[in-house]
């Protein structure tokens, strides 16, 4: 069916409802086990006035421990909160209460079948029922809420671009705004059969035409990309799909269903329409999450250290020229977005300016700028950049998720106005602190070409193991002195 139509890159199914799924399982478990220890030991206080009774491996501690077994094993293998950000409050309400019902008799039989049922109090057990029931609901009402905002944040959420025909333009937005996940958002429309660039639907500008889809894509803030091409030849979609793999952007192409075979594993769903999806490179979920709880850690030692520091740097940085300690700079992160990057200033306060005066004698090939000697860098700035002090504010970024640890480097916005599709596919991962190139004798490299092959190795190759590979070369290369210039 596919077959001559598919580039050859790799085709996956959406991690992002993978994500969404295991975020809120752990979320709810967490809490289901928080309440079943709260209602138990409530019912334990209210029936003898003590808990000292959980402590002494008592009958009660025994029931608590398997309630919170069946709550963990129920809550893994069945799924009971499948659709728990879709469904409604009264929904949620029926659920909880088969929930708890399906528990109490599931314990009340073990309670039997092992002869404990006779010694355990009525009492205790009644008032845990009632408790867990009416705490489970009011947990899940205030998860469910925090949820919702958490996938609805800027940080979370997936902006979208729609490829599609003017016929079908609000047949599909209004399919998928019914069917895709909360924290999907479809933030810009191109339209191939007219030119409508500056209308909107239901408030979503079309900002491209056949003509300038990749030019317009390449320049705005861009996860993921919906196309829905009827009438389009397979070679159109064709070389639109391999554009976008070429720029790291995920890509779900909308098939017809009449077509569609089962037997073809790489298809999924995204809302309600069935697509095959592709990505350049795909990264599981529970890999993420660790990273991020790397770049957490990280992040917080790192500001540790920039907050013992801070006074000396600062102190030396005002006795040696005019103007603030710290410098800000808006940089591109992960697919387009905009953020502010902070160091400690290294240059004087006019280098922005002086910049254009020493471009030609940029040793730098390609769209960076780099000099040996540069006469914009202050004396207390060279020890600052060859000790790499002057990067310790980053871990902010790194804290706030702007960036990592490790990853790519986040380019200027000059820079990024000039990116080809090949050096935008850098921006498909978080920029890093640093990253393979920098302990790849970055003050050596005197081409920005070089960088992006660095740079994309990194992302074709990415694993946790090489993320702290790279750690221990960094911490090695500033031990060293080997700093940029």
């Amino acid at each position: 069916m596919f077959g001559g139509f598919l580039p050859q890159g790799r085709i996956i199914l959406n991690q992002i409802s993978q994500r969404n799924k295991i975020t809120e399982l752990y979320c709810l478990l967490a809490a289901d086990l928080f309440v079943i220890i709260l209602s138990y030991s409530i019912a334990v206080w209210l029936k003898l006035g003590t808990l000292s009774v959980m402590n002494k491996g008592e009958i009660h501690y025994m029931v608590c421990l398997c309630l919170m077994l069946f709550c963990t094993m129920f809550s893994l293998l069945i799924d009971w909160n499948k659709d728990f950000l879709k469904r409604g409050y009264f929904v949620e309400l029926i659920t909880v209460l088969k929930y708890n019902a399906i528990m109490l008799i599931g314990i009340g039989c073990f309670l039997f079948v092992t002869k404990q049922a006779y010694i355990f109090s009525r009492l205790v057990w009644g008032y845990f029922a009632i408790f867990n029931t009416l705490f489970t609901y009011l947990a899940h009402c205030i998860v469910k809420k925090i949820l919702t905002r958490y996938m609805k944040s800027e940080r979370c959420r997936v902006q979208i671009m729609l490829i599609t025909e003017q016929a079908n333009v609000e047949e599909t937005l209004r399919n998928l705004s019914q069917s895709m996940l909360i924290n999907y958002e479809i933030t810009a429309l191109t339209i191939v059969d007219s030119d409508a660039i500056g209308t909107a639907y239901h408030g979503i500008p079309v900002v491209a035409n056949r003509t300038n889809v990749m030019e317009v894509a390449r320049q705005i803030p861009l996860d993921e990309v919906f196309i829905s091409l009827q009438h389009e030849s397979n070679e159109a979609v064709q070389a639109i799909i391999r554009d976008f793999e070429s720029m790291g952007v995920i890509c779900h192409y909308s098939i017809n269903m009449t077509t569609w075979k089962s037997k073809e594993s790489s298809i999924g769903k995204f809302g309600d329409y069935i697509v095959v999806t592709y990505a350049i490179y795909q990264i599981d979920y529970q890999r993420r999450m660790i990273k991020r709880i790397m770049d957490i850690v990280g992040g917080v030692i790192g500001l540790s250290i920039t907050v013992l520091l801070l006074p000396w740097i600062a102190l030396a940085i005002k006795l040696n020229s005019t103007g603030p300690v710290f410098f800000s700079q808006t940089r591109i992160g992960k697919n387009g977005r905009r953020f502010k990057l902070y160091k400690f200033r290294s240059m004087y306060t006019d280098a922005e300016e002086r910049k254009k005066e020493l471009q030609e004698k940029n040793q730098m090939g390609g769209l960076m700028f780099k000099m040996d000697n540069d006469p914009r860098i202050t004396a207390v700035g060279r020890f600052l950049r060859k000790t790499s002090l002057d990067e310790l504010p980053q871990f902010y970024n790194v804290l706030r998720g702007d960036m990592s640890l490790i990853g790519t480097r986040p380019p200027t916005e000059d820079e990024f106005e000039h990116y080809s599709l090949y050096y935008r596919r850098r921006l498909c991962m978080t920029p890093g602190l640093t990253g393979l190139w920098q302990v790849s004798g970055r003050s050596n490299i005197a081409d920005f070409d070089d960088v992006v092959k660095y740079d994309l190795e990194y992302i074709n190759n990415w694993s946790l193991s090489l993320d702290i590979k790279i750690l221990i070369r960094t911490i090695w290369v500033v031990m060293i002195g080997r700093g940029s210039k």
